[in-house]
Parts: C-alpha cells; structure tokens; sequence
C-alpha cells in the first residue's frame, strides 16, 4: 500500500508497543472452488469470518464493513472479502497502475515473517489488479518490483449494486481470489506450503471521500485542489497508517483438519519475543535520527528490565562496520533470535 513514488517512511519512529496480532484458521478444503466473486461452495459457507477490519492504527470503527474468510487446497490459498458499500465506483482498467487511487482491496503476505520478500495485491471492483513484491521495507529503501506477478492468479469481483452508477444506493462488493502456492513459496526460505502452520498476512481497505462531477465517481478534492486523505481499513491493525511495517500483520495458521475437528491456534511464545525486537529495533531508528550514529548498547534505547509473559530476556547488541544486530535467547525455547539493522528477523539455532 502506499505509493511507489511518494512514499516517504516518516513513521518509523513511532512509540506504541506492539499489539496483539489477529488469527485466524483456514481450513483446507477437498472441494473445487470456482472463483465467480461469490464463495457460494459449501466450504465457503462453513469458513469462519474473520473480525471486521478497524481502522489501520486501531480503535476506530470504519464507516463500512470489511471482512473476510480463507481456504486452502495443495494448488492454492483462497480469499473471500465482503465490502459494504453504498457507492461502488471505479475507474482503473490497466494491470499494475496505482489501483488504490480507487477503493480497493489489498493482500499482504510475508511467508516468513522477517519484514523481506513479501507481497502486496491490490484489486479494484473492476477485477483490476495490481501485485507486486518488495525484497525490503520501504522503510528501508526497498523499492517494489512493480514488473513481477502472481502468474496464474484468479481473481473475480461481485456487486450487490451497479458500479458507477450515481443514481442508485449499492450494498456492497464480493472479491474472490485464488492464489497459486507454486508462487507464493518463492518468497518463502523453506519453498514450501504451510501445513499445520502459519504465516504473516493482513488484508487493508483503501476507500475515499468521493465527489461527483456529471454523474461521474472521483476522489475528492479541498477548496486548495487537492485530495482528501483516504480511509485505512485493516484486519489486523497496524498501530500506524503504513501497512509496510509487516511485524503487525496478521497470523493466518493452514490446518489441515477437518472443519468439524476441533482445533484452535494459539500465537507461540517466541513469536512475543519477536515483537519486543521490532520495538528495540524501531527504537534504535529513533536514536539513530536523534544522534546520527547507533546505540551501542540495549541500555541507551530501553533502559529497563524486558519481560517477555512474565520471563526476563537478555537482548546483546553487535555494532559492526555494516550497522548493527541485536541478539535474543529464547527462555521458552533456548532458540536464539538475530534482528538486522534492515530490519531482517533470523533464527539462529535450531
């Protein structure tokens, strides 16, 4: 989200801590799904709804209804959204544009959950879509690969309504997308499906104030002429208006047990210990802008004891020529955890 060639990263030095991250269970499913832009296989009907997305920095409650359901089969991860709308408009018909300059749904996936090689698909209610991945954060300089695609996706949008029609009142928009697994593994270390475990997604909302200019759907402009700021809707909230920040995405666990087995997803341990490192690693950003050089040791950027659900850990900062790692030991695990001055997340041990 966010565009390609204004995005400025001025919210990296942002103070929240980290909240709790969604989850949800996509079940797997031996149906054939026929991707119309109505989920109305029997699999559909008994997939869970995940929460209705929330404002992208948490707390408020979007104008519309969001929500969404997932499934999965051995060929690919299926998407289901169900956008309340009472104007549905959109004017992009070229693949790979700027589609969030309409409402648009957006896809956000990193296999690993390391802040690299992740993706982003957007589509509009003209089924146009735009998919791209980026090797690292825009926070970090990473620039998109505008040019690569989920070769094979199938996509397909639904309107309760009439698109582009001013004279009427809509209800909402469907989207159906299934994405091929022999795609999405290449931006994952381990190349392969994740049964009976998780990965790192959140879905977002990108709607805008509109106006009408004869009868036609436009963004809306101030008396300046210039464009309203647009709305953020996400699953999962991101505690600041960038989705680019992908230790605050959602946790999507891909069981392969029957829908009537019962079976819940707790988020690991470790996964906590996770988030605190992001947060010492944004507050390295912050010193860093203050005093134009790296913190040396854990002390200067958190000067307190860390508990992690009640248990103490020890983070060792590395500086070298390079920049700096911060190093963690799990004492749920003993698993050693290593976070890269870019950003990149690593697990050291086995």
């Amino acid at each position: 989200m966010k565009t390609i060639l204004t995005i400025i990263y001025l919210v990296c030095l942002n103070f929240f801590a980290q909240e709790t991250p969604r989850t949800y269970v996509a079940q797997k499913t031996a149906e054939e799904i026929s991707i119309n832009g109505k989920a109305d296989e029997e699999s559909w009907k008994n997939a869970p709804w995940t929460a209705d997305f929330i404002d992208i920095q948490g707390e408020k409650t979007p104008k519309y209804r969001t929500h969404v359901k997932m499934l999965w089969d051995d060929e690919y991860f299926y998407m289901y959204a169900k956008l309340e709308e009472p104007h549905i408009w959109a004017t992009l018909k070229q693949r790979d544009t700027v589609i969030f300059y309409n409402n648009d749904f957006e896809v956000f996936i990193d296999p690993d959950g390391d802040s690299q090689r992740y993706m982003e698909f957007e589509i509009n209610a003209l089924n146009t879509v735009w998919d791209l991945m980026l090797i690292e954060a825009y926070r970090e300089g990473g620039n998109a690969i505008d040019i690569w695609n989920i070769d094979g996706v199938k996509s397909a949008v639904n309107l309760e309504g009439t698109l582009n029609d001013s004279g009427d009142i809509d209800k909402y928009w469907e989207v159906e997308i299934a994405m091929p697994w022999s795609v999405l593994t290449e931006a994952s270390k381990s190349g392969e499906i994740p049964v009976n475990d998780f990965w790192r997604v959140n879905f977002s909302r990108v709607n805008w104030d509109h106006q009408l200019t004869e009868g036609r759907y436009s963004r809306r402009k101030d008396e300046d002429g210039n464009f309203l700021p647009e709305y953020n809707w996400v699953w999962s909230p991101q505690g600041v208006i960038d989705m680019h920040e992908p230790e605050h995405w959602g946790y999507v666990y891909f069981s392969d047990k029957m829908p009537s087995e019962d079976f819940s997803f707790s988020i690991p341990k470790d996964e906590h210990i996770r988030w605190k490192m992001y947060e010492l690693y944004r507050a390295q950003k912050r010193y860093y802008e203050k005093h134009q050089k790296w913190a040396t040791s854990i002390e200067k950027i958190e000067n307190k004891p860390i508990l992690i659900l009640g248990q103490p850990i020890s983070p060792k900062m590395e500086i070298h020529s390079a920049g700096y790692n911060i190093v963690v030991e799990s004492p749920f695990t003993g698993l050693k955890y290593l976070i890269k001055q870019n950003g990149e997340f690593l697990q050291l041990s086995d």
